[in-house]
């Protein structure tokens, strides 16, 4: 088993370098680009401190000859020539570099975006919305240090390494092979070291995602932590999560100094090395003094080169752990996904069949058993029952927020898991009992209902929901934004404009979970006559507790325990005496008596 773990850890590299090569591949010539600018600037670098070893050997002959002059003007000259082409080199890798990671970077946002969004909403309510995101960021922000490390580092590192090593083993075999030897011993034991280190990195990688996400879930909740008084709890909790960050920092840290200090031993031995060997040479005359400066260049430019290799490994390793979180979203397959050639929703009528349906979160947490309904097109149902009965999980699986576990559910005939969810959900006006709002103007957040509304029919749909009286009364009016999740607005005021969406988008079949439940007396008879006009023509499922609400529906379905009950009209079932309804009609009617007087 050990051995099976280290060779998955071994390993996760290869999906992100997979996913930026695909993404990368998309854009051959500027990709090709960085490349041959880089090949340009290494080769320009290897090549320029050979005329500087030439200027240095003529310059010690003390030749000032107008010949001898002229000789160094000449190199000089050639010198200028392979500094500048270096030069045009960088800039085309640099241009290149930049367009293709912003490219690629937007593909990578979308990617990342399009396979989160499609998750289930059992997924969203098992991870922290701000851990999400950050892993969303990361992934596409990670290909920025991917391509550079791989530029800057590896491939420029090696082409340069590559032309040194050539170069002095022409002037002396033997600093040619001993420098070959050591870059290949540096390099390995960077490799081990750095893969020694990469646990630990993605252990405080994980730690820092876990102490993101304990931020933006009190932070979303600053209401709730202020109103029970728990400031102390919560900082208890991000303390907790901070000590564990704390310790997996630390341990990365160490092991970074470790690897930082076997680097400068062998940084020391192999210049030293060289250093006198470069001496012993000379004094044989097997070296010239440019010789002698060449080697210096050489070797201090190489050290520094293939010791950044070991910080480029680190960080290459690191962007690998920021990107792989992402990656295991990738990995975890979509709970509802469209099957293969799903065909779009066609909806005439609106007539909703459920067969046998069942549904459990698990073996533990049965929610439906075998439950059967039929809502004829145009007819208004209502689902009531007590807490937990499985009102809403109708809805839900409707909405193909859930699969169902056993049986079907067809709209006008076709079943809705051989459909494709966006048509299934665009058929289907949802109102919930808590609507939730995006950081958006007020326009923006009605017009999500249909997209390519018309201002006026924006105001048209406002206005039947009655929340354009107050939206006109905002200094900013439609333009006002509303804050994250609609919190600016009072829930009553948050309600209308979720019902004004729904009128906007005119769907032939209607949901409305509680939708009045938010709303004073006053602006819920409002409500409930722009509710009967939206209502008029389409399919309706009202889920309702205020059994007032829902007394002249066409057919009252009573759910308790996952199963139906009873259904029938409203007189139908009050009358029924000792049934679930009539029991909860007479815990609620005293409430109801102003109300059954003025119908």
């Amino acid at each position: 088993m050990e051995s099976i773990e280290k060779k998955k850890k071994s390993t996760r590299s290869m999906p992100v370098i997979c996913d930026y090569f695909t993404a990368a591949k998309k854009y051959p010539l500027v990709f090709s680009l960085i490349f041959i600018g880089s090949l340009v600037i290494e080769l320009s670098g290897v090549v320029a401190p050979l005329f500087i070893k030439q200027f240095i050997d003529r310059i010690a002959t003390g030749d000032i000859s107008d010949a001898a002059i002229t000789s160094l003007l000449l190199v000089l000259l050639s010198y200028s020539g392979i500094v500048f082409i270096g030069w045009i080199g960088r800039r085309i890798q640099m241009i290149s570099l930049m367009n293709l990671e912003a490219r690629v970077m937007v593909d990578l946002y979308n990617k990342a975006f399009a396979y989160l969004i499609g998750h289930s909403h059992d997924f969203f309510t098992k991870n922290f919305a701000g851990s999400l995101q950050r892993r969303v960021s990361r992934y596409a922000q990670s290909f920025e240090s991917v391509l550079d490390i791989f530029t800057f580092g590896f491939f420029s590192t090696g082409v340069f390494a590559i032309g040194v090593i050539v170069v002095l083993t022409q002037r002396n075999l033997f600093l040619g092979l001993g420098l070959l030897v050591w870059t290949v011993v540096f390099i390995w034991i960077q490799t081990m070291m750095t893969r020694w280190r990469q646990p630990l990195r993605v252990a405080r990688s994980a730690e820092e995602s876990n102490v993101t996400g304990v931020l933006s879930d009190s932070v979303s909740n600053q209401s709730t932590i202020s109103l029970f008084a728990a400031n102390t709890h919560e900082r208890g909790i991000l303390g907790s999560a901070l000590d564990k960050w704390y310790r997996a920092t630390m341990r990365s840290w160490n092991a970074d100094a470790w690897i930082m200090g076997v680097q400068g031993l062998l940084a020391i031995a192999i210049e030293i090395a060289i250093l006198a060997g470069s001496v012993l040479l000379w004094r044989e005359g097997l070296l010239t003094v440019g010789d002698f400066v060449l080697i210096q260049v050489y070797i201090l430019t190489l050290i520094d080169r293939v010791w950044g290799i070991g910080n480029s490994m680190r960080r290459l390793f690191s962007a690998f752990a920021d990107a792989n979180e992402m990656i295991e979203i990738f990995n975890t397959k979509h709970s509802v996904e469209d099957v293969k050639g799903a065909r779009p929703l066609l909806v005439d009528k609106g007539e909703i069949q459920m067969e046998g349906v069942s549904f459990a979160f698990s073996e533990e947490r049965t929610i439906l058993s075998d439950f059967n309904l039929q809502v004829q097109a145009g007819e208004k149902v209502a689902l009531v029952g007590p807490s937990g009965a499985g009102k809403s999980t109708v809805t839900k699986l409707l909405l193909r927020m859930y699969d169902v576990t056993g049986g079907s559910i067809r709209v006008d005939g076709q079943d809705i898991s051989q459909v494709t969810q966006e048509s299934l959900r665009a058929t289907i006006s949802f109102v919930p009992q808590e609507p939730i709002l995006f950081h958006r103007s007020l326009k923006d957040n009605i017009r999500y209902g249909r997209p390519d509304a018309t201002d006026e029919e924006v105001i048209e749909a406002a206005k039947k929901a009655h929340c354009h009286e107050f939206i006109v009364s905002l200094a900013e009016g439609y333009e006002t934004h509303v804050g994250e999740r609609g919190v600016k607005l009072s829930g009553g005021e948050r309600q209308r404009v979720a019902i004004a969406r729904a009128i906007l988008k005119n769907a032939p079949i209607l949901i409305l979970d509680e939708a009045t439940s938010a709303l004073d007396s006053e602006s819920e008879a409002l409500i409930q006559d722009a509710l009967r006009v939206l209502m008029e023509g389409k399919t309706v499922i009202v889920i309702a507790h205020r059994l007032s609400t829902i007394m002249t529906m066409d057919r009252i379905i009573v759910i308790e325990g996952g199963k139906i009950a009873a259904e029938g009209t409203h007189d139908e079932l009050v009358t029924h005496t000792g049934g679930l309804y009539q029991k909860l009609w007479s815990i609620q009617a005293g409430g109801f008596v102003n109300d059954t007087k003025e119908q």
